[in-house]
């Protein structure tokens, strides 16, 4: 399968900006599989997340925008409040309906839309976060044949988030930070 029909999803809370900013900043500028990246903000806040994106990350950092299509060398950022879906013409949708898990962005809404467009083509990343968001999502990820990651709980800023996923994903693969960049360099590799 080209890599350019894969999607990278990753999802944080509490010490995900750092965990995915370690992760992100190794990738090259021509890498080609488009990345997802739902973190829990503080809700009604326009913070500065895609200027902070953009200036670590060799990729290109942007806030997700309705009917954006996905392509590759990007970094999609979900913005605060909205949901983040992936339509079947790999477009993005957003949704402002119910929080989950008291959260929206829901990382479960992302993950989930994702696996069902991409199916084993999709790669979910859990990192560091303090509620449960995102567990289910990676869940359907990994039944649906896509790969399964989560942080290492011991190197986590808050171990909430990857030990939920560890627990209902028994399959799930847990690595620390430098083992994931290095898994995501393997993929632009091949």
């Amino acid at each position: 399968m080209e890599t350019s029909s894969k999607v990278i999803v990753l999802g944080g809370s509490w010490g995900g900006i750092q965990a995915s900013l370690s992760v992100l900043s190794g990738l090259p500028a021509s890498y080609r599989i488009p990345i997802v990246l739902v973190l829990h903000r503080l809700r009604n806040f326009e913070g500065s997340l895609p200027q902070i994106f953009a200036k670590r990350l060799a990729l290109q950092a942007v806030e997700i925008e309705e009917k954006e299509t996905l392509s590759p060398g990007y970094v999609y950022l979900a913005p605060s409040n909205y949901h983040v879906l992936i339509e079947n013409d790999r477009t993005f949708s957003l949704d402002d309906s119910e929080l989950e898990n008291f959260s929206r962005p829901s990382i479960d809404v992302t993950f989930s839309s994702a696996a069902d467009v991409f199916g084993e083509n999709t790669i979910g990343i859990l990192l560091s976060g303090a509620s449960r968001d995102g567990s289910s999502g990676l869940k359907h990820i990994f039944e649906n044949g896509g790969a399964a990651i989560v942080q290492n709980p011991a190197e986590a800023e808050v171990d909430t988030m990857p030990l939920a996923a560890i627990n209902i994903i028994p399959g799930c693969s847990i690595m620390d930070l430098k083992q994931i960049q290095a898994y995501l360099l393997s993929l632009h590799e091949h």
